[in-house]
């Protein structure tokens, strides 16, 4: 398996250096609907109910209508974050001048690309999002996409060693503790998804955990143990039984899904390794065990639900490499990850090189997602084949 997941990464690497630099991480995303102007400069914009079916149907529909609502590529914060940690470690394994090209190239949108006005450094999302908990403008500075930033400015400062990246990384722990909203349950606590919201939904309170953990590690900074602790116990508090979380606390999000119990174990992995703590340790066996035994059957398909197979999404295998290689469990689940990564490379891989976004029952939603699938497959494989554990 091995020699097939480096071929895939090599057709899916010179897909995207195919294009010029300056084109190389712009595209399309599954929830880039409201940015037509046809929904967000008429009176169809202003009702939630409107923006939520016309940002569905636009992420369901197998055909790209972008073109005809005037739907532009664009750069997408979490997506250039993405890529810098993955070409981080390519460079790290290959040094290749072409890759550290774009280490820098992604480094300047990102410093152009930050939300002023906030505590620390933030990002948000080149669209407007409407989800059934909230309706987040474009460029409304948020949890999710701050974290992949974050992790690529620190990733790209353990590389290059430039003072001024690693300032802006360590600022991002400011808009963390003092913009984002809190959710108490005693001393422990939840952090919102943005600075606009109180909705709890644990991996992205976990991301938070996860930013200042790493800001721990670098700064010790004795301060931040305790916020780190109660943030990330509030989430573990929530962990069943089973090992499963459901994805929040609401009443309408309690579903369990694939990538995201991966996001919950990387996060609360990365806590416990930055922090030099083993307090969560039976925590992410047992919710591992769960996601294992759960998100895969036995020909190879990422299940996007505990209890219902489709729609097939490209984020779950892309999270199966990156949790088992941030876990340590590469060698362990061999057998179950060969099997999952065959699957999705014989199904959901273009033969120019990119993969595909969802496949349902019937259909294969065969669009070109430069955040969603790209980037989450590019730097899923680059650190299940090259990143090394210390």
């Amino acid at each position: 398996m091995s020699e097939k997941l480096q071929h895939s990464f090599q057709k899916l690497y010179n897909y995207l250096q195919n294009f010029p630099l300056e084109d190389r991480f712009k595209g399309m995303d599954p929830f880039d609907g409201l940015n037509s102007p046809i929904i967000s400069k008429t009176f169809f914009g202003k009702s939630r109910l409107l923006r939520l079916i016309w940002i569905q149907f636009f992420k369901r529909s197998p055909i790209s209508f972008r073109k005809l609502a005037l739907i532009r590529p664009g750069y997408n914060p979490q997506a250039l974050g993405l890529f810098i940690s993955a070409y981080c470690i390519l460079y790290k394994n290959h040094q290749r001048e072409d890759d550290l090209r774009s280490i820098k190239f992604l480094l300047e949108k990102i410093k152009h690309s930050k939300i002023e006005g906030y505590s620390g450094a933030c990002w948000g999302y080149n669209f407007n999002w409407q989800a059934r908990a909230f309706y987040q403008p474009k460029n409304t500075p948020m949890i999710v996409p701050t974290t992949a930033v974050f992790n690529g400015l620190m990733d790209a400062y353990e590389l290059l060693e430039e003072q001024e990246i690693l300032d802006l990384a360590l600022s991002t722990g400011q808009f963390i503790l003092n913009d984002l909203n809190r959710t108490y349950e005693g001393d422990n606590f939840a952090f919102s998804y943005s600075p606009i919201d109180k909705a709890v939904v644990y991996n992205a309170s976990l991301m938070g955990s996860k930013v200042l953990s790493r800001i721990y590690h670098y700064t010790q900074n004795e301060d931040l143990l305790p916020i780190i602790n109660a943030s990330a116990q509030f989430c573990v508090n929530h962990q069943q039984d089973d090992g499963h979380w459901t994805y929040g606390a609401k009443p309408y999000h309690q579903w369990i899904d694939n990538f995201h119990s991966g996001y919950n174990l990387e996060c609360l992995s990365d806590v416990a390794r930055f922090t030099d703590s083993n307090q969560f340790f039976q925590i992410i066996e047992k919710g591992f065990k769960f996601y294992c035994e759960t998100f895969f059957d036995k020909i190879g398909r990422s299940k996007y639900y505990s209890k219902k197979t489709y729609p097939i999404d490209i984020n779950n295998p892309a999270q199966l490499l990156s949790v088992t290689a941030t876990l340590n469990k590469k060698l362990e689940h061999e057998k179950l990850i060969n099997n999952v990564l065959a699957w999705t490379i014989d199904n959901m891989q273009d033969d120019k090189g990119y993969f595909y976004y969802r496949q349902y029952a019937k259909y294969t939603n065969k669009i070109n997602y430069i955040r969603w699938s790209q980037a989450w497959m590019f730097l899923g494989m680059a650190k299940y084949l090259y990143e090394i554990n210390e």
